[in-house]
Protein backbone atom coordinates (compact mmCIF):
# COMPACT_ATOMS: atom_id res chain seq x y z
CA UNK A 1 0.00 0.00 0.00
CA UNK A 2 1.31 3.63 -1.03
CA UNK A 3 2.27 5.33 2.03
CA UNK A 4 1.17 9.07 1.07
CA UNK A 5 -1.30 7.25 -0.95
CA UNK A 6 -0.60 8.81 -4.00
CA UNK A 7 -2.06 6.17 -6.12
CA UNK A 8 -3.44 8.09 -9.17
CA UNK A 9 -6.18 7.66 -11.26
CA UNK A 10 -7.08 10.01 -14.53
CA UNK A 11 -11.00 10.40 -12.83
CA UNK A 12 -9.21 11.97 -9.45
CA UNK A 13 -8.72 15.57 -10.87
CA UNK A 14 -12.62 15.77 -11.14
CA UNK A 15 -13.40 13.77 -7.66
CA UNK A 16 -11.22 15.78 -5.72
CA UNK A 17 -12.54 18.06 -3.29
CA UNK A 18 -9.49 18.43 -0.45
CA UNK A 19 -6.18 19.68 -0.70
CA UNK A 20 -3.95 16.34 -0.13
CA UNK A 21 -1.00 17.57 2.90
CA UNK A 22 2.20 15.88 1.41
CA UNK A 23 5.07 13.92 3.21
CA UNK A 24 9.05 14.21 2.96
CA UNK A 25 10.74 10.56 3.17
CA UNK A 26 13.50 9.71 5.46
CA UNK A 27 14.84 5.91 5.79
CA UNK A 28 11.93 4.86 4.14
CA UNK A 29 9.47 6.33 6.19
CA UNK A 30 7.00 8.88 5.22
CA UNK A 31 7.22 12.01 7.72
CA UNK A 32 4.57 14.82 8.23
CA UNK A 33 6.61 17.64 8.62
CA UNK A 34 7.05 19.91 11.69
CA UNK A 35 6.98 23.17 9.63
CA UNK A 36 4.31 25.79 9.18
CA UNK A 37 4.71 26.62 5.50
CA UNK A 38 3.37 24.72 2.78
CA UNK A 39 3.90 25.62 -0.91
CA UNK A 40 1.02 25.14 -3.26
CA UNK A 41 0.63 22.08 -5.89
CA UNK A 42 -1.49 23.31 -8.50
CA UNK A 43 -3.80 21.48 -11.62
CA UNK A 44 -2.63 23.79 -14.36
CA UNK A 45 -5.22 22.91 -16.62
CA UNK A 46 -8.04 24.25 -13.91
CA UNK A 47 -6.03 26.57 -12.04
CA UNK A 48 -6.91 24.90 -8.89
CA UNK A 49 -4.94 23.19 -6.12
CA UNK A 50 -4.56 19.84 -5.17
CA UNK A 51 -2.24 19.38 -2.58
CA UNK A 52 0.64 21.28 -0.77
CA UNK A 53 4.06 20.56 -0.48
CA UNK A 54 5.99 21.12 2.98
CA UNK A 55 8.82 23.05 2.83
CA UNK A 56 10.84 21.08 5.21
CA UNK A 57 12.90 22.60 8.19
CA UNK A 58 16.56 22.86 8.14
CA UNK A 59 16.27 20.04 10.76
CA UNK A 60 14.59 17.89 8.45
CA UNK A 61 16.86 18.58 5.41
CA UNK A 62 19.68 17.55 7.89
CA UNK A 63 17.95 14.28 9.24
CA UNK A 64 17.33 13.14 5.27
CA UNK A 65 21.35 13.67 4.62
CA UNK A 66 22.05 12.23 7.97
CA UNK A 67 19.90 9.03 6.87
CA UNK A 68 21.89 9.11 3.69
CA UNK A 69 25.21 9.09 5.50
CA UNK A 70 24.27 6.22 7.97
CA UNK A 71 23.06 3.74 5.26
CA UNK A 72 26.29 3.99 2.63
CA UNK A 73 28.66 2.03 4.47
CA UNK A 74 26.24 -0.85 4.06
CA UNK A 75 25.23 0.20 0.50
CA UNK A 76 28.91 0.46 -0.90
CA UNK A 77 29.56 -2.89 0.18
CA UNK A 78 26.20 -4.42 -1.26
CA UNK A 79 27.54 -6.89 -4.30
CA UNK A 80 26.70 -4.50 -7.63
CA UNK A 81 24.89 -7.40 -9.23
CA UNK A 82 22.48 -7.37 -6.21
CA UNK A 83 21.91 -3.08 -6.63
CA UNK A 84 21.66 -3.75 -10.14
CA UNK A 85 19.07 -6.26 -9.26
CA UNK A 86 16.95 -3.52 -7.59
CA UNK A 87 16.50 -1.45 -10.88
CA UNK A 88 15.58 -4.42 -12.30
CA UNK A 89 12.75 -4.93 -10.10
CA UNK A 90 12.00 -0.99 -10.24
CA UNK A 91 11.67 -0.79 -14.23
CA UNK A 92 9.11 -3.72 -13.58
CA UNK A 93 7.00 -1.39 -11.31
CA UNK A 94 7.27 1.54 -13.40
CA UNK A 95 6.43 -0.43 -16.74
CA UNK A 96 3.23 -1.28 -14.35
CA UNK A 97 2.57 1.81 -13.29
CA UNK A 98 3.39 3.76 -16.86
CA UNK A 99 -0.29 4.79 -17.24
CA UNK A 100 -0.85 5.89 -13.33
CA UNK A 101 2.71 7.84 -13.38
CA UNK A 102 1.61 9.76 -16.73
CA UNK A 103 -1.99 10.80 -15.63
CA UNK A 104 -0.28 12.11 -12.57
CA UNK A 105 2.49 14.15 -13.84
CA UNK A 106 0.40 15.43 -17.08
CA UNK A 107 -2.42 16.72 -13.31
CA UNK A 108 0.34 18.19 -11.50
CA UNK A 109 2.67 19.74 -14.34
CA UNK A 110 0.38 19.90 -17.12
CA UNK A 111 2.27 18.39 -20.59
CA UNK A 112 -0.34 16.31 -22.71
CA UNK A 113 -0.88 12.83 -22.05
CA UNK A 114 1.59 11.44 -24.70
CA UNK A 115 4.47 13.83 -23.45
CA UNK A 116 4.19 12.74 -19.96
CA UNK A 117 4.32 9.19 -20.86
CA UNK A 118 7.57 9.74 -22.89
CA UNK A 119 8.53 11.79 -19.69
CA UNK A 120 8.30 8.84 -17.49
CA UNK A 121 9.34 6.66 -20.77
CA UNK A 122 12.76 8.54 -20.65
CA UNK A 123 13.11 7.92 -16.87
CA UNK A 124 12.49 3.98 -17.39
CA UNK A 125 15.18 3.94 -20.34
CA UNK A 126 17.59 5.61 -18.32
CA UNK A 127 17.01 3.10 -15.61
CA UNK A 128 17.26 0.26 -18.41
CA UNK A 129 20.85 1.63 -18.99
CA UNK A 130 21.45 1.53 -15.06
CA UNK A 131 21.04 -2.39 -15.07
CA UNK A 132 24.77 -2.30 -17.53
CA UNK A 133 26.73 -0.19 -15.04
CA UNK A 134 28.76 -2.85 -13.61
CA UNK A 135 30.38 -2.59 -17.10
CA UNK A 136 30.95 0.86 -17.08
CA UNK A 137 32.09 0.46 -13.55
CA UNK A 138 35.29 -1.62 -14.91
CA UNK A 139 38.90 -0.30 -14.29
CA UNK A 140 42.05 -0.94 -16.12
CA UNK A 141 45.04 -3.64 -15.31
CA UNK A 142 48.21 -3.65 -16.19
CA UNK A 143 50.48 -6.24 -15.53
CA UNK A 144 54.40 -5.75 -15.30
CA UNK A 145 54.35 -2.21 -15.40
CA UNK A 146 57.64 -2.66 -13.92
CA UNK A 147 59.54 -6.27 -12.93
CA UNK A 148 57.16 -7.84 -11.02
CA UNK A 149 54.65 -5.35 -10.17
CA UNK A 150 51.02 -5.23 -11.48
CA UNK A 151 48.39 -2.09 -11.28
CA UNK A 152 45.24 -2.43 -11.31
CA UNK A 153 42.36 0.65 -11.51
CA UNK A 154 38.45 0.47 -9.63
CA UNK A 155 35.91 2.63 -9.71
CA UNK A 156 34.36 3.03 -6.10
CA UNK A 157 31.76 5.14 -4.62
CA UNK A 158 32.30 8.46 -3.12
CA UNK A 159 29.23 8.72 -0.69
CA UNK A 160 26.17 10.45 -0.37
CA UNK A 161 25.07 12.98 -3.56
CA UNK A 162 22.41 15.66 -3.21
CA UNK A 163 19.64 16.70 -6.53
CA UNK A 164 18.25 19.65 -7.11
CA UNK A 165 15.55 19.28 -9.91
CA UNK A 166 13.24 21.53 -11.62
CA UNK A 167 9.78 21.54 -12.24
CA UNK A 168 9.62 20.71 -15.82
CA UNK A 169 10.69 17.18 -16.20
CA UNK A 170 9.12 15.47 -12.83
CA UNK A 171 10.09 11.52 -14.01
CA UNK A 172 12.91 11.82 -16.34
CA UNK A 173 15.59 14.15 -14.21
CA UNK A 174 15.27 12.65 -10.79
CA UNK A 175 14.39 9.43 -11.32
CA UNK A 176 16.46 9.02 -14.53
CA UNK A 177 19.59 11.30 -14.89
CA UNK A 178 19.74 10.91 -11.20
CA UNK A 179 19.29 8.56 -9.09
CA UNK A 180 19.56 5.37 -11.12
CA UNK A 181 23.34 5.74 -11.70
CA UNK A 182 24.09 7.29 -8.11
CA UNK A 183 22.65 4.41 -6.41
CA UNK A 184 23.61 1.58 -8.77
CA UNK A 185 27.65 2.55 -8.74
CA UNK A 186 27.02 2.62 -4.43
CA UNK A 187 26.20 6.06 -3.14
CA UNK A 188 22.92 7.18 -1.31
CA UNK A 189 21.09 10.22 -2.36
CA UNK A 190 18.82 13.10 -0.96
CA UNK A 191 16.44 14.59 -3.39
CA UNK A 192 15.10 18.13 -3.08
CA UNK A 193 11.88 17.63 -5.11
CA UNK A 194 10.56 20.58 -7.04
CA UNK A 195 7.71 21.84 -4.94
CA UNK A 196 5.53 22.68 -8.16
CA UNK A 197 5.47 18.94 -9.13
CA UNK A 198 6.37 16.92 -6.37
CA UNK A 199 3.83 14.26 -6.51
CA UNK A 200 5.34 12.18 -9.25
CA UNK A 201 8.92 11.91 -7.66
CA UNK A 202 7.25 11.10 -4.55
CA UNK A 203 5.20 8.33 -6.16
CA UNK A 204 7.99 6.58 -8.70
CA UNK A 205 10.08 6.89 -4.79
CA UNK A 206 6.98 4.67 -3.33
CA UNK A 207 7.92 2.22 -6.15
CA UNK A 208 11.49 1.97 -5.52
CA UNK A 209 10.63 1.32 -1.87
CA UNK A 210 8.51 -1.31 -3.00
CA UNK A 211 11.50 -2.66 -5.36
CA UNK A 212 13.18 -3.66 -1.93
CA UNK A 213 15.73 -0.23 -1.75
CA UNK A 214 17.11 -0.43 1.91
CA UNK A 215 16.52 2.51 4.18
CA UNK A 216 18.11 5.75 3.78
CA UNK A 217 19.70 5.09 0.47
CA UNK A 218 17.52 7.41 -1.28
CA UNK A 219 15.82 10.14 0.79
CA UNK A 220 13.07 12.99 -0.35
CA UNK A 221 12.45 16.88 0.59
CA UNK A 222 10.63 19.47 -0.48
CA UNK A 223 11.48 22.77 1.03
CA UNK A 224 12.97 26.73 -0.31
CA UNK A 225 16.04 27.61 -1.67
CA UNK A 226 17.50 28.79 2.17
CA UNK A 227 17.35 24.93 3.08
CA UNK A 228 18.79 23.76 -0.38
CA UNK A 229 21.76 26.01 -0.10
CA UNK A 230 22.32 23.74 2.97
CA UNK A 231 23.14 20.58 0.89
CA UNK A 232 26.04 22.36 -1.14
CA UNK A 233 28.04 23.14 2.14
CA UNK A 234 26.82 19.71 4.30
CA UNK A 235 30.33 17.87 5.05
CA UNK A 236 28.44 14.46 4.19
CA UNK A 237 27.70 15.55 0.32
CA UNK A 238 30.08 14.70 -1.65
CA UNK A 239 28.60 15.84 -4.97
CA UNK A 240 25.46 17.94 -6.47
CA UNK A 241 23.19 17.45 -9.94
CA UNK A 242 21.24 19.84 -10.59
CA UNK A 243 18.97 21.42 -13.19
CA UNK A 244 17.65 24.64 -13.72
CA UNK A 245 18.17 27.82 -14.48
CA UNK A 246 21.96 29.53 -15.25
CA UNK A 247 21.73 32.05 -12.38
CA UNK A 248 20.89 29.45 -9.79
CA UNK A 249 23.50 27.23 -11.73
CA UNK A 250 26.12 29.40 -11.10
CA UNK A 251 26.09 30.10 -7.57
CA UNK A 252 25.37 25.82 -7.16
CA UNK A 253 28.36 25.47 -8.90
CA UNK A 254 30.64 28.29 -7.16
CA UNK A 255 29.06 27.17 -3.59
CA UNK A 256 29.78 23.81 -4.08
CA UNK A 257 32.84 23.26 -5.94
CA UNK A 258 34.70 26.01 -3.21
CA UNK A 259 32.99 23.49 -0.23
CA UNK A 260 35.36 20.86 -2.42
CA UNK A 261 32.35 18.87 -3.85
CA UNK A 262 31.46 17.62 -6.98
CA UNK A 263 29.14 19.33 -9.45
CA UNK A 264 26.76 18.91 -12.48
CA UNK A 265 24.64 21.83 -13.10
CA UNK A 266 22.56 21.74 -16.93
CA UNK A 267 21.33 25.15 -17.06
CA UNK A 268 19.26 27.06 -19.64
CA UNK A 269 19.36 27.30 -23.42
CA UNK A 270 18.19 28.91 -26.35
CA UNK A 271 18.15 26.30 -29.12
CA UNK A 272 18.53 27.05 -32.66
CA UNK A 273 17.30 25.36 -35.95
CA UNK A 274 19.59 26.40 -39.20
CA UNK A 275 16.79 25.95 -41.78
CA UNK A 276 18.53 25.77 -45.41
CA UNK A 277 16.52 25.69 -48.89
CA UNK A 278 16.28 22.34 -49.46
CA UNK A 279 15.63 20.67 -47.00
CA UNK A 280 12.18 18.80 -47.27
CA UNK A 281 10.55 21.95 -46.21
CA UNK A 282 6.57 20.97 -44.90
CA UNK A 283 8.41 17.84 -43.22
CA UNK A 284 10.91 20.47 -41.39
CA UNK A 285 8.03 22.75 -40.53
CA UNK A 286 6.12 19.73 -38.83
CA UNK A 287 9.62 19.02 -37.32
CA UNK A 288 9.79 22.41 -35.36
CA UNK A 289 6.07 22.53 -34.45
CA UNK A 290 6.68 19.40 -32.48
CA UNK A 291 10.07 20.37 -30.94
CA UNK A 292 8.99 24.38 -30.16
CA UNK A 293 5.29 23.40 -28.92
CA UNK A 294 5.92 20.00 -27.35
CA UNK A 295 5.50 20.08 -23.32
CA UNK A 296 4.74 24.27 -24.30
CA UNK A 297 7.80 24.89 -25.01
CA UNK A 298 8.51 24.12 -20.91
CA UNK A 299 11.86 21.99 -21.77
CA UNK A 300 15.70 23.05 -22.35
CA UNK A 301 15.75 20.72 -25.61
CA UNK A 302 12.82 23.28 -26.87
CA UNK A 303 13.12 24.78 -30.13
CA UNK A 304 12.18 28.46 -29.98
CA UNK A 305 14.10 30.07 -32.54
CA UNK A 306 14.72 29.27 -36.30
CA UNK A 307 17.31 31.04 -38.79
CA UNK A 308 15.20 30.34 -42.30
CA UNK A 309 17.26 30.72 -45.42
CA UNK A 310 15.51 34.29 -47.33
CA UNK A 311 14.76 32.29 -50.35
CA UNK A 312 12.48 30.07 -48.34
CA UNK A 313 11.39 31.82 -45.34
CA UNK A 314 7.65 33.36 -46.30
CA UNK A 315 6.99 30.18 -47.21
CA UNK A 316 7.98 28.21 -44.06
CA UNK A 317 6.58 31.22 -42.21
CA UNK A 318 3.28 30.71 -44.04
CA UNK A 319 3.06 27.12 -43.03
CA UNK A 320 4.52 27.26 -38.92
CA UNK A 321 1.72 29.51 -38.85
CA UNK A 322 -0.83 27.41 -40.63
CA UNK A 323 0.10 24.19 -38.31
CA UNK A 324 0.79 26.13 -35.38
CA UNK A 325 -2.82 27.57 -35.07
CA UNK A 326 -4.42 23.66 -35.95
CA UNK A 327 -3.00 22.32 -32.37
CA UNK A 328 -5.51 21.61 -30.24
CA UNK A 329 -4.96 23.38 -26.54
CA UNK A 330 -6.83 21.92 -23.72
CA UNK A 331 -6.28 20.06 -20.30
CA UNK A 332 -3.31 18.15 -19.85
CA UNK A 333 -4.53 14.54 -19.02
CA UNK A 334 -7.43 14.58 -22.06
CA UNK A 335 -6.06 12.58 -24.90
CA UNK A 336 -7.39 14.94 -27.64
CA UNK A 337 -5.28 17.82 -26.20
CA UNK A 338 -2.12 18.74 -28.63
CA UNK A 339 -0.94 21.84 -26.45
CA UNK A 340 -1.78 22.17 -22.50
CA UNK A 341 -1.06 24.72 -19.69
CA UNK A 342 2.46 26.13 -18.40
CA UNK A 343 2.85 25.34 -15.11
CA UNK A 344 1.84 28.09 -13.22
CA UNK A 345 0.12 31.42 -13.08
CA UNK A 346 3.23 33.14 -12.48
CA UNK A 347 5.28 31.38 -15.68
CA UNK A 348 1.79 32.13 -17.63
CA UNK A 349 2.19 35.74 -16.56
CA UNK A 350 5.90 35.55 -17.72
CA UNK A 351 5.28 34.42 -21.00
CA UNK A 352 2.83 37.02 -21.84
CA UNK A 353 5.05 39.49 -20.66
CA UNK A 354 7.85 38.06 -23.33
CA UNK A 355 5.77 38.28 -26.13
CA UNK A 356 4.87 41.70 -25.42
CA UNK A 357 8.19 42.61 -24.92
CA UNK A 358 8.72 41.37 -28.30
CA UNK A 359 6.41 43.29 -30.06
CA UNK A 360 7.88 46.36 -28.47
CA UNK A 361 10.88 45.98 -29.54
CA UNK A 362 9.72 45.69 -33.18
CA UNK A 363 9.65 41.97 -34.21
CA UNK A 364 6.53 40.82 -36.24
CA UNK A 365 4.05 39.12 -34.36
CA UNK A 366 2.61 37.05 -36.99
CA UNK A 367 0.42 34.30 -34.13
CA UNK A 368 -0.24 35.69 -31.07
CA UNK A 369 -1.13 33.24 -27.94
CA UNK A 370 -2.35 35.23 -25.33
CA UNK A 371 -6.03 35.46 -24.10
CA UNK A 372 -6.85 31.95 -25.04
CA UNK A 373 -9.49 30.70 -23.03
CA UNK A 374 -10.03 26.85 -23.12
CA UNK A 375 -14.26 26.51 -22.19
CA UNK A 376 -14.71 25.16 -19.01
CA UNK A 377 -11.03 25.75 -18.12
CA UNK A 378 -11.73 29.32 -17.78
CA UNK A 379 -8.80 29.84 -14.92
CA UNK A 380 -5.82 27.47 -16.72
CA UNK A 381 -2.80 28.26 -17.26
CA UNK A 382 -3.03 28.64 -21.11
CA UNK A 383 -0.91 30.09 -23.67
CA UNK A 384 -1.44 29.46 -27.44
CA UNK A 385 1.29 29.13 -29.92
CA UNK A 386 3.08 32.43 -30.50
CA UNK A 387 5.19 33.29 -34.06
CA UNK A 388 7.43 36.20 -34.45
CA UNK A 389 9.12 37.05 -37.79
CA UNK A 390 11.44 39.26 -38.65
CA UNK A 391 13.44 38.98 -35.14
CA UNK A 392 16.55 41.08 -34.91
CA UNK A 393 20.05 40.44 -33.24
CA UNK A 394 19.35 42.01 -29.69
CA UNK A 395 15.66 41.19 -29.43
CA UNK A 396 15.34 39.64 -26.43
CA UNK A 397 13.04 37.03 -27.74
CA UNK A 398 15.48 35.36 -29.76
CA UNK A 399 18.22 35.63 -27.20
CA UNK A 400 16.50 34.57 -23.77
CA UNK A 401 15.07 31.30 -22.54
CA UNK A 402 11.35 32.39 -22.79
CA UNK A 403 10.00 28.47 -21.55
CA UNK A 404 7.16 28.81 -23.27
CA UNK A 405 5.17 28.12 -26.73
CA UNK A 406 7.02 31.03 -28.63
CA UNK A 407 8.75 30.83 -31.92
CA UNK A 408 11.46 33.16 -33.04
CA UNK A 409 12.10 33.37 -37.18
CA UNK A 410 15.42 34.41 -37.99
CA UNK A 411 15.91 35.35 -41.69
CA UNK A 412 19.63 34.45 -42.91
CA UNK A 413 21.11 34.50 -46.31
CA UNK A 414 23.39 31.46 -46.11
CA UNK A 415 24.64 28.84 -44.17
CA UNK A 416 27.69 31.09 -42.92
CA UNK A 417 25.20 33.77 -41.44
CA UNK A 418 22.74 31.20 -39.91
CA UNK A 419 25.61 29.01 -38.25
CA UNK A 420 27.43 32.77 -36.71
CA UNK A 421 24.18 33.60 -35.52
CA UNK A 422 23.47 30.43 -33.82
CA UNK A 423 27.05 30.56 -32.25
CA UNK A 424 26.88 33.65 -30.86
CA UNK A 425 24.75 32.47 -28.18
CA UNK A 426 25.80 32.61 -24.74
CA UNK A 427 23.86 29.36 -24.86
CA UNK A 428 24.70 25.61 -26.39
CA UNK A 429 22.68 23.30 -25.39
CA UNK A 430 20.91 21.72 -28.42
CA UNK A 431 21.30 22.83 -32.11
CA UNK A 432 19.86 21.07 -35.82
CA UNK A 433 20.09 21.50 -39.56
CA UNK A 434 17.58 20.87 -41.54
CA UNK A 435 18.34 20.05 -45.47
CA UNK A 436 19.14 17.33 -47.63
CA UNK A 437 22.87 18.88 -48.47
CA UNK A 438 25.64 16.07 -47.04
CA UNK A 439 28.16 19.04 -46.82
CA UNK A 440 26.29 21.27 -45.03
CA UNK A 441 25.22 18.98 -42.52
CA UNK A 442 28.75 17.64 -41.96
CA UNK A 443 30.08 21.13 -41.56
CA UNK A 444 26.95 22.21 -38.91
CA UNK A 445 27.41 18.85 -36.88
CA UNK A 446 31.41 20.06 -36.74
CA UNK A 447 31.40 23.95 -36.20
CA UNK A 448 27.97 24.47 -34.11
CA UNK A 449 28.99 25.08 -30.61
CA UNK A 450 25.92 22.94 -29.18
CA UNK A 451 26.94 20.09 -27.16
CA UNK A 452 23.88 18.11 -28.35
CA UNK A 453 22.93 18.33 -32.13
CA UNK A 454 20.52 17.37 -34.79
CA UNK A 455 20.82 16.62 -38.42
CA UNK A 456 17.16 16.81 -39.43
CA UNK A 457 16.29 16.30 -36.05
CA UNK A 458 14.40 19.06 -34.02
CA UNK A 459 15.18 17.31 -30.94
CA UNK A 460 18.86 16.09 -30.63
CA UNK A 461 18.45 14.12 -27.17
CA UNK A 462 20.86 11.10 -27.43
CA UNK A 463 19.71 7.97 -26.01
CA UNK A 464 21.14 7.05 -22.36
CA UNK A 465 24.07 5.23 -23.35
CA UNK A 466 25.15 9.05 -24.36
CA UNK A 467 25.75 12.02 -22.28
CA UNK A 468 23.26 14.96 -22.04
CA UNK A 469 26.11 17.42 -23.47
CA UNK A 470 25.27 20.87 -22.93
CA UNK A 471 27.67 23.43 -23.57
CA UNK A 472 28.54 26.76 -22.62
CA UNK A 473 26.31 28.00 -20.25
CA UNK A 474 23.82 25.12 -20.47
CA UNK A 475 25.86 23.61 -18.37
CA UNK A 476 28.45 24.24 -15.77
CA UNK A 477 31.21 21.31 -14.69
CA UNK A 478 33.29 18.95 -16.38
CA UNK A 479 30.89 15.48 -16.31
CA UNK A 480 27.55 15.49 -17.66
CA UNK A 481 24.57 13.24 -16.87
CA UNK A 482 23.88 10.00 -18.20
CA UNK A 483 26.40 7.64 -20.47
CA UNK A 484 29.91 7.32 -19.23
CA UNK A 485 29.84 10.64 -18.16
CA UNK A 486 27.29 9.74 -15.21
CA UNK A 487 28.97 7.11 -13.95
CA UNK A 488 32.12 8.93 -13.76
CA UNK A 489 30.40 11.68 -12.04
CA UNK A 490 29.46 8.82 -9.31
CA UNK A 491 32.47 7.37 -9.12
CA UNK A 492 36.07 7.89 -8.34
CA UNK A 493 39.21 6.12 -9.48
CA UNK A 494 41.44 3.73 -7.07
CA UNK A 495 44.85 2.77 -8.75
CA UNK A 496 46.40 -0.35 -6.57
CA UNK A 497 49.98 -1.54 -7.29
CA UNK A 498 51.13 -4.43 -5.95
CA UNK A 499 54.24 -7.30 -6.15
CA UNK A 500 54.62 -10.70 -4.67
CA UNK A 501 57.76 -12.20 -3.52
CA UNK A 502 59.22 -14.87 -1.24
CA UNK A 503 61.80 -14.89 1.50
CA UNK A 504 64.56 -16.13 -1.04
CA UNK A 505 64.06 -12.90 -3.16
CA UNK A 506 64.31 -10.90 -0.39
CA UNK A 507 66.97 -12.15 1.08
CA UNK A 508 68.44 -11.58 -2.19
CA UNK A 509 67.69 -8.46 -2.91
CA UNK A 510 65.78 -5.57 -0.98
CA UNK A 511 63.13 -4.21 -3.67
CA UNK A 512 61.36 -0.56 -3.72
CA UNK A 513 58.89 1.15 -5.48
CA UNK A 514 60.15 4.42 -6.39
CA UNK A 515 56.92 5.71 -8.49
CA UNK A 516 59.43 5.29 -11.63
CA UNK A 517 58.70 2.53 -13.23
CA UNK A 518 61.91 1.10 -12.29
CA UNK A 519 62.95 -1.49 -9.12
CA UNK A 520 66.37 -1.05 -7.00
Amino acid sequence: MSVQNLKFSANDERKQTSIKRLKFCVNGEWIESKTGKYMPVMNPSTGQQIAEAPCCTLEEVNAAVDAAAAAYPAWRDTPIPERIQLMFRFKQLLDRNLDELTTLLATEMGKCLAEARGDVLKAIEVVECSCSTHYLMQGDTCMNVAAGYDTVSYREPLGVFAGIVPFNFPAMIPMGWMIPFAIVTGNTFVLKAASMVPQTSMRMLELLIEAGMPKGVVNLVTCSRVEADSLLVNPHIKGISFVGSTAVGMHIYKTACGAGKRVQALTEAKNHALVMEDCVLERSVKGVINSTYGCAGQRCMALPVVCVQESIADEFVTLLKKYAAELKIGPAYLPESQLGPLVSLSQKEWVEKCIARGVEEGAELVLDGRGVRVPGYENGYYVGPTIFDHVKPGHFVGNEEIFGPVTSVKRIKDFEEGLAIMNASRFANGSCIYTSSGRHAREFARRSDAGMVGVNVGIPVPFSIFPFSGHKQSFFGDLHAMGKDGVAFYTETKSVTSVWFTEEDSRKAVSTWDGTLTRK
